[in-house]
Parts: structure tokens; sequence; C-alpha cells
């Protein structure tokens, strides 16, 4: 008799727990947010909410439909948060961010600090960490979220898309999470950096219709640089070649295009397949040193250098000339970044922290200043040709006028 009782109140006390949707909220009441965008103007937060409009992306028809799936709002406070709040009195809807891709922050913010940017975004419930950070290269983030892209009807998730691809085929490309650039900040002997994107054209001309509608776009974004940061504030950029070195150190590069001087002055294409690099310290006296070592592998892309590539001997130069050239790629990104800025973004410092901690002790009050700029690197590389393509010798050298 006791065990039917317990059965029957089993499903009672169940019912106790269950809530329901106490806090749910109707898709009719929301405008999705996939892109935000930041800028400093005067002392106050220009705030840029891309929102999609889901009846022009579903809609087949044209008519009177503008076909445009996205709209900005802007809004100005003192506060990020503020701001936030107050774009309800321009949106018909209530923003909703759970669903947010990509953050843009303007190159003049950047520069003065982009702390109380991150403590609004790592601190409200309703945003993921998992969402894309870039700085807007000579331009505002509001410019940046205005251009219409091809391809992707919705421009924030074109700049991911872009981000997501480069990263994956192009070296100078560095993708940077919310979560990632917090670890970064946090971190002793480490300073983060974050992807530059730019706009190529005049930005007006990328605010209306007409830019997707021809086969040419007047005005599109682009990825270019890296942009360097010592604790939360922007001190400058990285070029091509040292944005590069930069990713081959950290090990963020999937494949990529060495491009390699011949003897003869032509060039040719390496395409690197895989990348691992390893970092190790050491301390002597209180002097540190760093030792890189990289290995590569991969495939010959373009040859217009006269070599014969069915003897061995040609394949062990071509490897050596490969290894100079990354050698000096990387090397150049560490002298740069040492000469210009100061400030540790490769984590050197991080890595003796954790080898020897008693010897960090003593070298981190003065890491940066002191002796990052004067720390001795060495690097290593090694590379492995395992392809040659289709064919070896290319037929190039067989054409007679």
């Amino acid at each position: 008799m006791t065990k039917k009782i317990i059965i029957l109140l089993l499903p009672c006390i169940l019912l106790l727990f269950i809530t329901g949707c106490w806090n749910r909220r109707e898709l009719n009441d929301l405008a999705i947010s996939l892109g935000e965008g930041i800028d400093l103007e005067g002392d106050s937060y220009r705030i840029s909410t891309q929102i999609v409009i889901p009846g022009e992306i579903a809609s087949k028809s044209t008519g009177s439909s503008s076909n445009i799936p996205v709209r900005l709002f802007t809004t100005k406070e003192d506060t990020v948060f503020e701001a936030m709040r107050e774009m309800t009195t321009v949106s018909p809807r209530i923003i909703y961010h759970s669903h947010l891709r990509v953050l843009v922050i303007g190159e003049e913010l950047a520069r003065k600090g982009i702390d109380e940017v991150l403590d609004y975004f790592s601190r409200d419930h309703e945003l993921r960490t998992d969402f894309y950070i870039v700085i807007a290269k000579d331009t505002s983030a509001e410019n940046v979220l205005s251009i219409l892209t091809a391809i992707e009807k919705i421009p924030a998730n074109s700049i991911v898309s872009s981000l997501e691809t480069s990263e994956k085929t192009w070296a100078p490309t560095t993708a940077v999470k919310l979560d990632e650039l917090i670890q970064d900040l946090v971190t002793e002997g480490k300073n983060p950096v974050l992807p530059g994107i730019e706009i190529i054209g005049d930005p007006s001309n990328g605010k209306s219709k007409q830019n997707i509608e021809s086969i040419t776009p007047s005005s599109y974004l682009k990825y270019s640089s890296i942009a360097v940061f010592k604790k939360g504030k922007m001190l400058g950029w990285l070029d091509r070649e040292q944005s590069k070195g930069y990713n081959l150190i950290m090990n963020n590069v999937e494949s990529t295009i060495a491009d390699v001087r011949c003897p003869d002055k032509k060039k040719f294409n390496f395409e690197i397949k895989k990348s691992q690099a390893e970092v190790t310290a050491n301390v002597r006296n209180n002097t540190p040193k760093i030792n890189v070592s990289i290995k590569a592998e991969g495939n010959i892309g373009e040859m217009n250098c006269e070599l014969d590539l069915t003897k061995q001997t040609t394949i062990e130069k071509l490897q050596k000339l490969i290894e100079s050239d990354l050698k000096h790629v990387v090397q150049d990104a560490i002298k740069s970044v040492q000469d210009e800025y100061s400030v540790d973004i490769f984590g050197f410092g991080d890595t003796i922290h954790r080898s020897d901690k008693n010897s960090w002790k003593s070298l981190k009050k003065e890491w940066n200043e002191k002796h990052f700029s004067e720390l001795e690197v060495d690097v290593k590389v090694d590379v492995k040709i395992r392809r040659l393509g289709k064919i070896s010798n290319s037929f190039l050298t067989e054409i007679k006028e």
C-alpha cells in the first residue's frame, strides 16, 4: 500500500519543479542582432546594431520590397549599457543579442582603450562569449556594419565567414573570440592581438542597394593586418608578413602560401599544408632566452624557376630556400614588435612563467619594457616538400619561340 501511495505522489511532487517558460520571448517581439559596432564620439559611445529582417531573407518577390535584409540602428550615450537600452527608442522591437556573431570596434576607441567595452560584453547575461571581435581599420565600426555584401545576404555573416575562411587558408589573418581575448588580457607574459578589417572604396557607396547589384561592388570589406594591444589599448598594426610570422609562432596556421625566390631571382610558391611550432624557454643568470622550432610540410603550388624538379638535390635546395624564407618572416615579426611596440604578443613571458616560476617573479615587473625588448630568440625551421603537383617540371620550360 505504501508503495502505491509513493508512486501516486511522485508525479505530484515533480510537478512542483516544472515552472514553465516564465521568461519566454516571442519571436515577433524581438529584433535579432548579429553584428554590433562601437565607436568613440567625444566622451560618449556610439553603438551600431545590425538587425536581421527575416521577411526580406525569406521573401522571393521583388515588388515594393527593398530586398535589403538588415537595418542598422545607432544610439549614443556615456556608457555602453545605457546606449544599448536607449536602442529601444529607435527600434520597434526589443534587441535580442544572444545570437551576436561579431563585434566591430572603431580604431579610435581601440587606441583609447577597450576595457570598459569588454566589461559590459562579458558581464551581460544575455550575451555569449563565442562571438568574434575585429577592429575597424582607418574607419568607424558604424561604416563597416553599413557595407552591404554580396553572396552572403547578411553583412555580419559575411564578416564572420570571411574571417573563418581566411584564417584557415591565409596566415596573415587570425580570428579572436571574446573569451580568448579576455584570457590574453589576464595572462601574465602575454598581450592580445585582434584582426583588422577595412573598407575598400567609398563607404557611402557601400550603403546602397546598387553596391550588391553590380558585378563589381564599388565598396567591399577586406581583412588586413593584425592590431597589437598592450593590455586594453591598441598600439599599432602588423603588416602582412609580420602577421604571418606571428601566426606561425602561435600555431595558428592551417594552410598558407610562402612566396620564395630562386637563385635565378624568379619565384615559386610553396603551399604549407601543415605547420607545428614549439616554443621553449630557459633562463641563465637572470637572462631569458626563447627557442622557436617550426616544422612545416606542403606542396609546390607554382614554379616559375628554371629548375629540374626530378632531381632530389633540387628538392633539397628548394627546402632550404623555404626554410630561410620562413625563418626571415618569423624573425622580422619578432624584431619589429620588439623595436616598435615593446610588448610581448607571442606569449614568451607566459612560456617562461610556466617553465621557471622563480625566474619569472624577478622578470615580470619589467618584462615588456626591458626583458622582452632585449630578448634573444633562436628560430629554427624544418621544411619538407611532400608533393610537386600533377607535374614535375613545368611545361613552360619546353615552350620554344
